[in-house]
This record gives C-alpha cells, sequence and structure tokens, in this order.
C-alpha cells in the first residue's frame, strides 16, 4: 500500500465525513444518512490518513447472530486502487469474526467481482435479491 493509513473500529465519523467521502468518488451523498443508519451496526471501519482525512469506509450491518454483511464499502477517489478496499474489508472480516459472526455477505456490482473474490477472499454463491424501490 502506496498510503500510510490507519484503519479503526467503530470510531467516531460524522455525517460531513461520509458525504465528502462519498462525492469524493462522484457517489450520490445523503446528509443525514450517516447519523441515521450507525446504530444499526454490528461496527464500521474506517481508515484514515496520516493527515486524519477519512480515505476508506465499510459498514457491517447484522442479523444479531451468525451473520454479518458487508455495505457501503467506500475508498476515496484520489485514494482508489492503493489496497484500502481491502484494508477496510481486512478489519471488518476479523471485527465480525470476534463478534462471534460464522458468516460474512457481500453483494455487489458485476464490475467490483475481481476486488470482493480476488483481493478479498470472498467467494460466488446462490442468492436471491428482490428490488424493493424502483431506480431513481
Amino acid at each position: 500500500m502506496s498510503v500510510e493509513i490507519t484503519c479503526t473500529w467503530r470510531a467516531a465519523i460524522t455525517d460531513e465525513e461520509m458525504v465528502d467521502l462519498v462525492r469524493s468518488h462522484g457517489g450520490r451523498a445523503e446528509a443525514g444518512w450517516w447519523d441515521r443508519i450507525r446504530e444499526h451496526s454490528l461496527g464500521w471501519v474506517g481508515a484514515r490518513g496520516e493527515d486524519g482525512l477519512l480515505v476508506g469506509f465499510v459498514n457491517v450491518a447484522w442479523d444479531g447472530g451468525d451473520h454479518a454483511f458487508l455495505i457501503d464499502t467506500k475508498t476515496r477517489g484520489t485514494h482508489q486502487r492503493r489496497g484500502i478496499g481491502t484494508a477496510v474489508v481486512r478489519v471488518a472480516a476479523e471485527r465480525a469474526k470476534a463478534a462471534g459472526c460464522e458468516w460474512l455477505h457481500v453483494d455487489f456490482d458485476p464490475e467490483l467481482a475481481d476486488f470482493y473474490f480476488g483481493s478479498c477472499g470472498f467467494r460466488s454463491t446462490d442468492a436471491g435479491l428482490i428490488h424493493l424501490r424502483p431506480a431513481q
């Protein structure tokens, strides 16, 4: 990894930092989103550069038992392809395991398959999905 980062588990991240991180790679940021969902998480991993800037993130939702779910994996646009996403996923997996989870699930768009299968060690499984809201 060419950038020195520090990954933390459940450390403070502000809603404003999340909005900035999402916008940094062209994502649609929704103010207030992080403040609304944080309390429903098993935890989250934040990656910060030496200057304290939030450069990576992943949220770990769970069912309160055996299953944890990675959602909202993000890397700052200027910091992508430097191993930050892999680092936050690795810490998330370690923490989910430490919490007693047996399974870690993730779903993703096809263009991210190399990242999740190759870099992060996930394997393909059969799954089902119902899209409950129409595309905006």
